[in-house]
């Protein structure tokens, strides 16, 4: 999935039906209200709420600044 994927736009967290944002480098999508990321498996979001990761606060943080800088 690419950042300009116009699918992203649509996609929705299945838990708080929230925006998530593409994290290129871990093949992700991630809800950064509730700490979860989903995985891209061969181009394919699963998005289930079992399929949810929850992120400590470690990488939680490492993930809001990856998310800043591709957005300048």
């Amino acid at each position: 999935m690419r950042t300009d994927d116009p699918l992203l736009t649509i996609l929705a967290c299945p838990l708080d039906k929230g925006p998530l944002s593409l994290l290129p480098e871990e093949d992700a999508l991630y809800n950064p209200r509730l700490h979860l990321s989903y995985p891209i498996v061969d181009g394919i979001p699963q998005l289930l709420p079992s399929s949810g990761r929850k992120v400590d606060a470690v990488d939680h943080e490492r993930f809001l600044s990856s998310l800043k800088a591709s957005a300048t």
